[in-house]
């Protein structure tokens, strides 16, 4: 018998918000399986979708790679959902340790689109809802709050998210107390995706539609500092309702975990990555090119040593090691820093050669790291070796692949 380094699950229904847990389950953390589950949710264009925590139905499968006899996963629980879960997340792993209101030690936190529920862990498995996070927008004429496209838990302080808005807002919860503690319009446009600086309760940044990233500082919010703005299209006549060019909206954005100057982000429709150094504001210091159709999703490892994996509609998911285009002698950013460390300007290197390729039979619409998991000796005495594992979504089917 081998170690398998290939996992897989069929769900009933196409697949796209995913995240793996990122501690073992509470109760269970002799058990090998506790760290090999998925929160999954659905992409119907209905009110019917779905939400699902799937797990390794036995021990065996990481080490037999017998898939008729020993499914990989299967699913543990689920919920209705509604519309489309746009973000999935579960708890940080500090989250644990954590002086929560009324939340039992035996139950885990799995954010959703802007509910948190909570998922029992000791006695068979639940999913109840535990918050809805809603409120007035600020935005005239908006009296309840606008759909969500995303939202960043801080690990530092779980009890606080970001969420971001159709409305071009991003609002600051305590999800501790179901409160705004905040809420700014961030953009010109819709925003699609926001991230909490690592190991920050101040600062976070954002992308959206108006094609520009920015940074916000909950010490002064008196203004954003615009890290990286998308070129206008050449000879583009300028918008009907402003006289601004017209440019691409950017998608999502992502920190390197272990030096938060570093962060990535695509355009709608394109095919490249760029890596922006928050010191170096203005353009991207290193641009990813190797995707033959658009991105669609991206997301760094945890190791001391993190890769940045991609997902595109080319069916490729691709590994970047981006260490020697990212080592100086300029330390990382304190987490207390401002916004006010400038690097003097370097030019954009274009990276063209990913480490890893690993070939899927459909477009890959998105992505979640593991947490490391540690080597495990099985009751056969079969041995799993430690590090991260990348599960892929690709219409309804998931694979966890061993890095």
């Amino acid at each position: 018998m081998t170690q398998t380094t290939l996992l897989q699950y069929e769900a009933p229904w196409p697949v796209h918000a995913i995240d793996w847990c990122k501690s073992p389950s509470p109760g269970h953390q002799s058990r090998p399986r506790s760290a090999f589950r998925l929160a999954i949710a659905s992409f119907t264009e209905d009110y019917r979708n779905r939400i699902a925590v799937v797990g390794l139905q036995d021990e065996r499968v990481l080490v037999e790679d017998d898939y008729t006899d020993y499914p990989d996963f299967v699913t543990l629980v689920e919920a209705n959902h509604g519309y489309p879960a746009t973000n999935l997340q579960w708890q940080p792993a500090t989250a644990t340790g954590f002086p929560w209101t009324g939340k039992s030690p035996s139950t885990e936190l799995l954010g959703y689109y802007v509910r948190r529920v909570e998922s029992p862990s000791g006695g068979g498995h639940r999913l109840t809802l535990k918050t809805g996070l809603s409120g007035q927008s600020k935005v005239q004429n908006q009296a309840s709050g606008a759909p969500l496209t995303s939202f960043s838990w801080n690990e530092k302080a779980p009890n606080l998210i970001v969420t971001s808005s159709i409305d071009t807002t991003c609002t600051v919860w305590n999800i501790d107390t179901a409160t705004a503690i905040t809420q700014l319009i961030a953009h010109d446009r819709e925003v699609y995706d926001v991230a909490w600086l690592p190991g920050s309760t101040d600062i976070f940044v954002s992308v959206g539609a108006d094609g520009s990233l920015r940074a916000f500082d909950l010490r002064s919010l008196e203004h954003s500092t615009i890290l990286y703005e998308t070129p206008a299209p050449k000879n583009a006549p300028p918008s009907s309702t402003t006289s601004r060019l017209p440019t691409s909206p950017l998608l999502r954005i992502a920190f390197n975990p272990t030096d938060s100057n570093y962060m990535s982000t695509f355009h709608m429709d394109g095919t490249d990555v760029q890596i922006l150094d928050m010191r170096s504001p203005g353009q991207p210091v290193i641009e990813l090119r190797a995707h033959r159709s658009q991105v669609n999703a991206m997301g760094w490892s945890t190791t001391d040593h993190p890769l940045l994996a991609t997902a595109s509609d080319d069916c490729q998911v691709l590994l970047w090691d981006l260490a020697a285009y990212t080592q100086s002698a300029t330390s990382p950013r304190a987490a207390n820093a401002r916004l006010n460390s400038p690097r003097p300007d370097i030019k954009k290197r274009v990276v063209s050669d990913p480490i890893m390729a690993y070939s899927a039979s459909g477009e890959v619409t998105n992505l979640a790291w593991s947490p490391q998991i540690p080597g495990m000796t099985m009751n056969t005495g079969h041995t799993t070796a430690p590090g991260e594992w990348l599960a892929i979504t690709s219409g309804k089917s998931i694979k966890a692949l061993k890095v």
